[in-house]
């Protein structure tokens, strides 16, 4: 059975009951889009006081925002193109993501050997100085120079690879914060369609009448005093097919790909790798007995929903790792990839790989014209700034004033650990749950912060739980992710709500299938 079969199964129930219904609802504003930006920018709108539905034609975080590198960082190589602004901000937003939250995010320090093949030390010691003041800095330590051996990433590197430099930035779980930000939209009275595609929308006075049709065929009117086109590689499409618009501003698609091997090294840091066409490559530990490599970047004119990974893709990541490592890393070593299209702004860059990844907002409306805003580019870091300045610009269209700013300061369902002190929540966890494994702990704790109790309960042990589909994954699990979450498919469970598909036995995906198909327990 496919995933696609699986959302059948699961809204064909329900179609039954409500097919034929002329179903009408009013919002302030409808967010088309669950990937980061329509999640955040849902999240900012509704603790504004206002009135949302987000529409999501598959899962959260579905495409482009589940695949990404995984991290926070102020991208260090942005400087190289005097994206100084961009930098700065992302910088800035990486400390406030950390303190929003400390269960998804955390510190990771990077291992950059110097190669004087492609950047001069004294640039990249220049780049790391600004990397280091542009913003301020609370919880990540500043960069330094290091030699190897007698640093532990000698171990790794070839003998050729004499010096270096360390610098600090950070990981995130990408596709668990675009969940966590649905859920707290939810919870500031958003309503989160997901399996729910826009069909067509059209301006009526200073309204839009939209149409909107879930998986199983059920169609819904909505109106709505403004619409943001948050579709990611969708978002011209949403503009000239669904709402008939042709505008200047368009997406510039560039694929980039990862590949998923055995862990290369033990040690917990990551390494950024100059390569010898000025591009660079990320080695991120993944999974515990993992390694993320990645990633490319690749023009694309395809469907963003089918794009994969090419031969010539993989061979450049694994030249890449061999370059630097002591052992080379080959297409048989991959258990996997996965790629994405990121929607960036055309500022008609000749280069893919320098193309700006800073985001671009185009609001239009007016006295008789209902709000529109589109957002162009972006990136996961700076998306709670982007959905700042969203609301910035959209609420004078609609008439509202503008002002409340409030994301930065309010943690993400979960993340209100106080002092943003994870080990020492943890901690209090294991001391709570004796009978568990403290692995297990961990993972829980990772995924759902101060909400695992709403997974735990009264638990006493794992076998409480129900049923172990494998790796450790339980009944009452899968039933939070399906209840809480908007979890529907393995897919959702095993790929976007964890990433437990690379721990988990053959024939897990089948019989968690077969267990949502028939609604669970």
């Amino acid at each position: 059975m496919t995933a696609s079969q699986y959302d059948v199964a699961t809204f064909g129930a329900i179609g039954g009951i409500l097919a034929g219904l002329d179903t009408r609802d009013a919002v302030d504003v409808l967010v088309i889009g669950g990937g980061i930006n329509g999640a955040g920018i849902a999240r900012d709108a509704a603790g504004r006081g206002l009135s949302v539905m987000l529409v999501e034609q598959h899962d959260l975080a579905a495409h482009t925002s589940s695949a990404s590198t995984k991290l926070v960082h102020g991208g260090l190589r942005y400087l190289e193109y005097y994206e100084f602004r961009l930098v700065r901000e992302a910088l800035m937003e990486r400390e406030r993501l950390l303190a929003m939250a400390p269960h998804i995010i955390w510190p990771l320090e990077f291992v950059l050997p110097h190669s004087a093949a492609q950047r001069p030390a004294w640039m990249v010691r220049a780049g790391l100085f600004l990397y280091d003041h542009l913003a301020r800095r609370v919880r990540l330590a500043g960069s330094r120079a290091v030699r190897f051996p007698p640093h532990r990433a000698g171990a790794t590197l070839k003998a050729d690879y004499k010096r270096g430099f360390i610098y600090a930035d950070c990981w995130v779980e990408d596709s668990r914060l675009v969940v966590l930000n649905a859920m707290d939209a939810a919870a500031r009275g958003a309503e989160i369609c997901t399996r729910t595609k826009l069909i067509h929308a059209v301006p009526e006075g200073r309204i839009w009448r939209a149409s909107i049709e879930d998986a199983s065929g059920v169609r819904r009117e909505v109106t709505a005093h403004a619409m943001v086109n948050a579709a990611g590689p969708w978002v011209g499409e949403i503009l000239t097919a669904r709402l008939g618009r042709n505008e200047a501003k368009t997406v510039r698609m560039v694929k980039g790909s990862h590949i998923i091997v055995k862990r290369l090294y033990k040690d917990d840091f990551a390494f950024i790798l100059q390569n010898e066409d000025k591009r660079i490559v990320f080695t991120v530990p993944y999974e515990q007995d993992f390694t993320l490599i990645g990633t490319t970047d690749i023009p694309y004119d395809d469907d963003p929903a089918t794009v994969a990974i090419s031969p010539a893709e993989t061979q450049y990541l694994c030249e890449s790792v061999s370059r630097y490592f002591k052992t080379p890393v080959t297409g048989a070593d991959v258990v996997r990839s996965y790629s994405g299209v990121r929607p960036l702004y055309d500022d008609h860059a000749q280069d893919a790989a320098a193309v700006t990844r800073d985001y671009v907002l185009d609001v239009t409306g007016g006295e008789d014209v209902p709000a529109l805003l589109s957002v162009f580019g972006g990136k996961i870091t700076t998306y709670r700034k982007l959905a700042e300045h969203a609301l910035a610009q959209l609420l004078p269209v609609m008439g509202r004033v503008p002002g409340g700013a409030w994301t930065a300061r309010v943690p993400l369902p979960g993340g209100d650990m106080p002092g943003g002190d994870f080990e020492g929540f943890l901690a209090g966890l294991v001391a709570r749950y004796p009978g568990f494994p403290a692995a297990m702990l961990r993972r829980l704790a990772r995924a759902y912060g101060t909400k695992v109790g709403d997974v735990l309960g009264d638990a006493v042990s794992a076998t409480d739980l129900g049923e172990d589909f494998g790796g450790g994954l339980r009944r009452a699990e899968v039933d939070y992710l399906v209840r809480a979450e908007w979890a529907c498919t393995p897919e959702d469970i095993l790929w976007r709500r964890s990433k437990l598909a690379l721990h988990v036995p053959d024939g897990t995906a089948e019989r968690l299938g077969a267990y949502l198909a028939r609604g669970g327990a």
